[in-house]
C-alpha cells in the first residue's frame, strides 16, 4: 500500500531561522521535536548523515542532510515501514514553510498498523512539532493542534504498553496554564 503524507506550516520567520530548529533535532536544544509529549528523537551521534535512531518504536537512519534546509530518514522500522520520512525548509511568501513528508510503501504488518494507528498518531506528533517550531520562533501559537479521540486513545493504550506516565502535548499544557490564571 502506498502512503505519501504531507503537513506544512508556514512560519513567519526567515528560513535561517526556521532552519535552525530543524538543525536543533535531536540535540539537547531540540527546539522542533515535541517532545516530552511525545517519545523523544534520539540518535547514536549529532544529526547528519549515517545517525542511526528514531522515536519510540519508529526507527530510522539520516540518509541526506543539508543543514538549516532539508533532512531525510530511511525507516528501518518497525516491520513493514518501507520508505523515508523528512523535513524541508523553503522559503514562501511571507516566511518560510516547514514542510514534512511521509512516503513509503505499507507491507506486510504496516498495511494494517499504519491506517488503524500509526497514521493518526503521526499526524498528531507532527502537528505538536509544527506548533513547537511556531512557539519557538513567535512566542505563540495562533491554531494549536487538539489531539482527536483516537489519538487519545491511541496514546492511552501506547503508554500503558510502555509502562510511562501520559504527558500532555505543548497546546493542551499551555490552554491549562492560562485558564489556571
Amino acid at each position: 500500500m502506498a502512503v505519501i503524507n504531507i503537513h506544512v506550516r508556514r512560519l513567519p520567520a526567515p528560513a535561517a531561522e526556521v532552519g535552525a530548529l530543524l538543525d536543533s533535532l535531536a540535540s539537547e536544544g531540540d527546539r522542533l521535536w515535541p517532545a516530552p509529549a511525545w517519545p523523544p528523537m534520539r540518535f547514536d551521534r549529532p544529526l547528519g548523515v549515517g545517525a542511526v535512531g528514531g522515536h519510540g518504536p519508529v526507527r530510522y537512519t539520516v540518509e541526506h542532510y543539508e543543514p538549516g534546509r532539508w533532512v531525510r530518514f530511511r525507516f528501518t522500522g518497525p516491520r513493514g515501514f518501507d520508505g523515508f520520512h523528512e523535513f524541508t525548509v523553503q522559503p514562501a511568501d511571507g516566511g518560510t514553510d516547514l514542510i514534512h513528508l511521509l512516503a513509503m510503501h505499507a507491507r506486510g504488518p504496516a498495511r494494517l498498523t499504519w491506517p488503524l494507528a500509526f497514521r493518526w498518531m503521526h499526524d498528531a506528533c507532527l502537528e505538536d512539532s509544527f506548533d513547537r517550531a511556531e512557539r519557538a520562533l513567535t512566542g505563540s501559537v495562533r491554531h494549536p493542534a487538539r489531539w482527536t479521540l483516537l489519538v487519545r486513545v491511541l496514546r492511552w493504550i501506547a503508554e500503558r504498553a510502555e509502562g510511562s506516565e501520559p504527558v500532555a502535548p505543548e497546546s493542551v499544557s499551555a490552554i491549562k496554564a492560562a485558564a489556571a490564571g
